[in-house]
C-alpha cells in the first residue's frame, strides 16, 4: 500500500496511518499580532461565554487579528473616555499638587468608570 495517495474528487492528499488513510490537513498561517489587556479580556470572554465564535475565529485563522482589532478599539475608547471625564470633573495638575490623595481617588474613580464602559460596550458586547 502506498504511504500517500491523492484523491482527485476532493483535491486532498491522504496519508496511510495503520489501516486507514487520514487526510493531510493543516491550518493556514495566522498573522500574529500583539494583543494587550483588552484583547486578553475579550479572549477570556470568548472562551467562557462564546465558545462557538471562539472556535470559528480560531479555525478560520482570524482570532489573532480579531483580538488585536478589539484591543486597539477598546484602548482608543478608554483613552478618550479618560480625557473627557478628567476634563468634566475638573481634575488637573493643581489638584494633584494641592491634594494628592483626592487626585488619586478621583482618578481611580474615573479609571474604574471608563473600564466599566469599555467592558460593556466593546469587550462583552459580542
Amino acid at each position: 500500500m502506498e504511504k500517500y495517495i491523492y484523491n482527485g474528487n476532493n483535491g486532498l492528499w491522504y496519508e496511510l496511518q495503520g489501516d486507514y488513510y487520514i487526510p493531510c490537513l493543516t491550518l493556514g498561517e495566522e498573522e500574529k499580532r500583539p494583543i494587550g489587556k483588552w484583547g486578553r479580556k475579550h479572549l477570556r470572554y470568548l472562551k467562557e461565554h462564546r465558545p462557538v465564535l471562539y472556535t470559528v475565529l480560531l479555525l478560520g485563522g482570524k482570532l489573532s487579528s480579531h483580538l488585536a482589532e478589539i484591543d486597539i478599539r477598546a484602548t482608543e475608547i478608554y483613552e478618550q473616555l479618560m480625557q473627557q471625564m478628567v476634563q468634566q470633573n475638573g481634575i488637573n495638575e493643581q489638584l494633584k499638587a494641592k491634594d494628592p490623595m483626592a487626585w488619586v481617588g478621583a482618578m481611580n474613580n474615573i479609571r474604574s468608570a471608563a473600564e466599566e464602559i469599555v467592558n460593556a460596550e466593546v469587550i462583552f458586547a459580542w
